[in-house]
């Protein structure tokens, strides 16, 4: 949520970074709100300061036996009681819609943020090794997967319908050798603190995380009225709503291994096979709470843990810039880290790393306050997968797979698999 106050003072500003991002103006409503919103507040507060005072008359006027004036006015002050209480209710629905609007526009980007339209207009910063060769035709993870008889999409769907998959055996535990693996890498060596997190969360914490009120139509939610995560940013973000730390708590850096929950509602016909587009899955999150200064630079730093995962797996990647129109809507700048899938033969997104500013701090109300100084700020979050399991299963079995359809286990994950070096058919 931005800043209203910044917005009265730079309505160009806001118009033209929004311009960049493909979306409408807003500074004009925005301020005409406020204005009313503003306006309003002082009609309420002079009937208060008059109510005050006609309070104050009526004792003066008992004390000197002018019991008609004093009648008048306690009639006077009555009226103006139901006038504030109907005034308060009308601040109360003003600033509703207020809040309203100010939710549903987009975080701004950072001066040097690409303009662009979609995906194509991404720019690609560095290339992380070639990808390889093969002396046969590769094939995509869903066919070793079959063929290995350890992954299963028809069973799948009996039970839970499409995007769903059941993995069996070494590959299942090849998985669940990924999440352990990242999860130790990131604690022990990066500096994050694991964190066992709920994966049910109420509205408070989706809007705080931007997911509401604009994407609840990708949410699933329950019967109850709580909600399935869609990432475990939501709740490690949350983690600071309605805090003030000390400045000298900062950086706040956690990390969880959860499944997450999409219902996909945008991708009617996209990524149909295989598991590269699930209901379910499972990812590492990374979340950092910083102050504004820093918030830059750890951008950088969380990307480069990401990085470190598929560096460790020995895994061909690429890092490029989202441009304006392709930034999700919390983001003020986002790197996204591409796998090369050999049987797609193309880089396919494994990570996504993201600078939020205080965007998300200012609709979970997060602050911190600097040592001697009585004035507080807002804490800059920010959040990157590190990486999504799922994604990593599908690259180590396609860029590890063998002609005879076995797959080798990179030995950064064989201490987590036995010391197993292949999966085969048994």
């Amino acid at each position: 949520m931005l800043d209203i106050k910044w917005i009265r003072d730079n309505p160009a500003k806001l118009d033209e970074a929004l311009a960049k991002r493909g979306a409408p103006p807003a500074a004009i409503d925005l301020i005409k709100l406020d204005e009313r919103r503003r306006d309003h507040l002082k009609v309420l507060q002079d009937l208060q300061g008059r109510r005050n005072e006609a309070s104050k008359e009526i004792g003066k006027a008992k004390g000197s036996g002018d019991n008609a004036r004093a009648e008048a006015l306690i009639e006077e002050v009555g009226k103006l009681k139901a006038e504030i209480q109907d005034g308060e209710e009308t601040e109360r629905r003003i600033d509703a819609d207020l809040e309203d609007v100010l939710a549903r526009i987009p975080n701004l980007p950072l001066d040097d943020v690409p303009v662009g339209r979609d995906e194509a207009d991404n720019v690609e910063i560095r290339r992380v090794d070639e990808p390889p060769r093969f002396a046969f035709e590769a094939k995509e993870h869903f066919e070793l997967g079959e063929a290995l008889g350890m992954m299963e999409f028809e069973q799948a769907a009996k039970i839970s319908g499409s995007r769903f998959t059941i993995l069996k055996g070494q590959l299942a535990r090849l998985e669940r050798a990924l999440g352990q693996f990242m999860l130790d890498l990131h604690t022990t060596e990066h500096g994050y603190a694991e964190t066992a997190v709920p994966l049910l969360v109420r509205d408070e914490a989706l809007f705080g995380t931007n997911q509401l009120p604009k994407f609840a139509e990708d949410l699933f939610h329950t019967t109850e009225g709580r909600w399935l995560i869609p990432t475990a940013e939501v709740p490690l973000t949350n983690l600071v709503r309605e805090r003030t730390l000390d400045a000298a708590e900062l950086p706040i850096r956690v990390t969880a291994l959860t499944p997450c929950f999409r219902s996909e509602a945008g991708a009617a016909g996209r990524d149909q096979r295989g598991m590269l587009r699930q209901h379910q899955f499972y990812k590492v999150e990374l979340v950092s709470i910083t102050d504004e200064e820093t918030s830059i630079e750890e951008h950088e730093r969380m990307t480069a843990c990401a990085e470190e995962v598929l560096k460790r797996l020995g895994l061909t990647y690429r890092v490029v810039t989202l441009c304006t129109g392709d930034m999700g809507f919390g983001a003020r700048k986002t790197y996204d880290i591409e796998v090369w899938l050999p049987g797609q033969g193309t880089y396919r997104e494994i990570s996504s790393c993201s600078v939020c500013g205080d965007f998300q701090a200012r609709r979970m109300n997060a602050r911190y306050k600097l040592a001697g100084e009585k004035a507080q700020r807002f804490v800059h979050t920010l959040n990157g997968s590190g990486v999504a399991v799922g994604r990593a299963l599908i690259a180590v079995m396609e860029n590890y797979q063998n002609e005879d359809g076995s797959i080798t286990v990179p030995e950064a994950l064989r201490p987590y698999m036995g010391g197993l070096e292949k999966l085969a058919v048994a």
